[in-house]
């Protein structure tokens, strides 16, 4: 087998359930004689007899994409997978990376990016559509960008009245930032600003809270919590013995 037979897709797995599962996703999955990733996520793909299958830790993102491209380029079938959605935040950016940096026949392999459910969809689709309108994606890790960067375009994002998604809101490295984000958002938006916890979408430990965010105490987060702060059209539909209705109008407000 020539290295333009081997093939490197990047594969989404959503956030937790199968239900979440693309079928391109799962094909990929039952076809592929690699599996690389995070540990806790090659961990959620069911075994295959004679498959490979490549664990490593989360800040390895770089050497698992070389190690993945090097397996491609020898001719196999190399699936890496990410939570969610490749694209957000996850390996595809990696992969690519590497493609660049890397050999030169790295570049013509066939390398395919299968999206998958992100945590921000997953977590919008429970309770409505609070992503109905104008929004953007703010990672809070400091890992690959400075916090002044963050700050820079967490305020920006407040100013301008987009619905924002906070991901990597908090770890046991990064326990402050989450209240620093909180700090910023508490100066620039009003105190009844729609605010949304959403922790392990699709897993059996699930739990959503809708608050305001003169009330929303951000100590309830870690990183398996998806934050979403609505803009202004943001509304709440109370209900009586359920989760509210959250949708962001597509109206201006």
């Amino acid at each position: 087998m020539t290295a333009r037979e081997g093939r490197l897709y990047v594969v989404g797995l959503g956030p937790g359930d199968a239900g979440f599962l693309t079928h391109d996703a799962s094909a990929a999955l039952e076809e592929a004689e690699d599996i690389i990733g995070y540990a806790p996520y090659v961990a959620r793909v069911p075994e295959r007899p004679g498959q490979t299958r490549l664990a490593s830790d989360n800040r390895v993102e770089l050497d698992r994409a070389r190690e993945a491209l090097a397996r491609a380029a020898a001719g196999r079938f190399v699936v890496v997978v990410s939570g969610g959605d490749p694209g957000v935040f996850a390996m595809a950016s990696a992969v690519f990376e590497a493609v660049e940096q890397g050999e030169r026949d790295w570049r013509d392999l066939d390398i395919r990016v299968l999206p998958g459910i992100s945590a921000m969809q997953a977590a919008a689709a429970r309770l409505g559509a609070p992503l109905g309108h104008d929004f953007c994606v703010i990672s809070l890790s400091d890992n690959l960008k400075p916090w002044d960067v963050i700050a820079a375009r967490l305020e920006h994002a407040a100013r301008g009245d987009f619905v924002i998604a906070l991901y990597n809101p908090a770890s046991r490295a990064r326990p402050q930032r989450i209240h620093d984000a909180f700090a910023i958002l508490r100066g620039l938006l009003e105190p009844d600003t729609v605010v949304i916890f959403a922790k392990s979408v699709g897993r059996a430990e699930e739990n959503i809270l809708v608050t305001r965010l003169d009330e929303a105490d951000p100590s309830l987060v870690d990183m398996s919590t998806l934050v979403i702060v609505g803009a202004r059209g943001t509304r709440v539909i109370a209900r009586a013995a359920a989760t509210p209705f959250v949708y962001t109008s597509r109206k201006a407000p």
